[in-house]
């Protein structure tokens, strides 16, 4: 067992034992989907619970109190209540046609060549407006898997896509968690962050377009005569207008089902009760979302009050000697966190003060750390199985999660691109950033 002053590694051994659950029995089987997420995840924790603090041991009450103060986050009862939601959307636009009139439309109106980047610019584009990849994924990640039924090209890639697209447009936008978290914890202007982050990112979003156009079309399974009701597609033209005009994810998702539910009365496309029905159905799919993000919650915060955090951030940062080293460091740290915690924003948050300080001691611009921590937690959010964005998109689309990493293009690009901007000390600044918050 090695410790430090500041941390314990051993408080880092429940996320090690859930992805040795996963991983392992996957390779064993060849099957990523025989250990249960849900299960994985209650072991780790039953695991938890049996670790301790070698400093100020805690008593089992205290540790459950711990496990159940970190479910009862704010973030994981917003991201609760998201998953709900979000099934409950899908259910509702699946039963009305609302998913199948949209695919049918973009076969209508967009070339076949373009449908695969198309979906990527789109995904962008809502997320840049919403500000969360969340709410994004949840949306849009029906359309993706008509689009995938339609045109003979696997589930997973479709999915992945909307995932890749969903964390670029939410890397940039000037309404997300983790642009105003970044820019907060380094003292930056949002608009200079956005500059910044754009230089480095665009890129990878360019070379994934790019690399969607080469994707081979099964071209005899699109159908491009099918009539669709312009009506049925209402919803998620209103989630875009929604998202335009910064209502919180929560109200989009609201609007969203409450759309569908009065087109579907209306146009007798269901009743009230089977109305009521479709809606229950759609949150009943989503119950294991909102037990795994408890799990995750009670497992970080154990992982904390047993210095496991604290161990890998004091191991990263002792490490560092020089100014290019301090910007490999802030990315390896906030990737590590990121992977360690599966949310990107508390990556970014908990990271933050300790790179700030990194800056003043290395003289690093501000505006690069804040666009690093966002790429490389971004970028690693968009990677990770137990992460909320693959978990709501492996859960809407029936597959392991595991099965989607492959797919996730984007987000694997801007980690590299994030390296080659360390590299390179690209992008270059004419003028000194002022702290905006000082």
């Amino acid at each position: 067992m090695e410790e430090t002053s500041t941390g314990r590694f051993w408080g880092l051994t429940p996320i090690l034992l859930f992805m040795l659950l996963v991983i392992g029995s996957g390779v064993l089987t060849q099957n990523f989907s025989t250990m249960p997420i849900l299960v994985a995840f209650a072991i780790s924790a039953g695991f938890a619970l049996l670790l301790n603090n070698s400093t100020s041991s805690l008593s089992i009450t205290e540790k459950i109190d711990v496990f159940c103060k970190g479910g009862g986050d704010r973030t994981i009862i917003l991201l609760m209540l998201i998953f709900l939601l979000a099934g409950a959307f899908y259910a509702v636009t699946i039963d009305i046609g609302a998913r199948d009139a949209t695919v049918n439309w973009a076969l209508n109106y967009v070339p076949t060549a373009y449908l695969l980047p198309g979906l990527f610019v789109i995904t962008s584009f809502i997320a840049f407006a919403m500000g969360t990849s969340m709410g994004t994924i949840t949306a849009i990640t029906p359309i993706g898997i008509g689009l995938a039924e339609s045109l003979g090209v696997p589930i997973p890639l479709a999915v992945g896509i909307v995932i890749g697209g969903a964390m670029f447009g939410d890397n940039l936008s000037f309404i997300s968690d983790t642009t105003i978290a970044a820019t907060r914890t380094q003292g930056v202007p949002l608009r200079d962050k956005f500059k910044a982050n754009l230089v480095i990112v665009l890129p990878a979003a360019l070379l994934t377009a790019m690399l969607l156009m080469f994707v081979e079309i099964d071209g005899s399974a699109v159908i491009t005569s099918n009539n669709y009701d312009i009506w049925l597609i209402l919803p998620y033209i209103l989630i875009i207008g929604c998202a335009l005009f910064g209502v919180n994810v929560i109200g989009v998702l609201g609007v969203g089902i409450g759309s569908a539910c009065v087109i579907g009365l209306a146009k007798g496309l269901f009743t009230l009760p089977s109305m009521l029905q479709s809606i229950q159905k759609g949150m009943g799919w989503m119950q294991d979302m909102v037990a795994i993000a408890l799990m995750i919650g009670g497992i970080v915060a154990l992982m904390k009050a047993y210095g496991g955090i604290q161990w890998l951030v004091s191991n990263i940062t002792n490490r560092i000697t020089s100014k290019k080293g301090a910007e490999y460091g802030t990315a390896v740290l906030v990737s590590a966190l990121d992977i360690a915690t599966a949310n990107n924003t508390i990556a970014i948050v908990s990271t933050g003060p300790i790179v700030k300080d990194l800056g003043t001691k290395y003289d690093l611009d501000p505006r690069r750390t804040a666009s690093l921590l966002d790429i490389f937690s971004c970028g690693f959010q968009g990677l990770v199985p137990y992460g909320g964005q693959l978990l709501a998109a492996a859960s809407l689309a029936g597959l392991s999660p595991l099965a989607l990493t492959p797919y996730c293009w984007y987000p694997m690009l801007i980690l590299v691109f994030g390296v080659i901007a360390i590299a390179t000390g690209l992008p270059k600044f004419k003028y000194k950033s002022v702290d905006d918050f000082s």
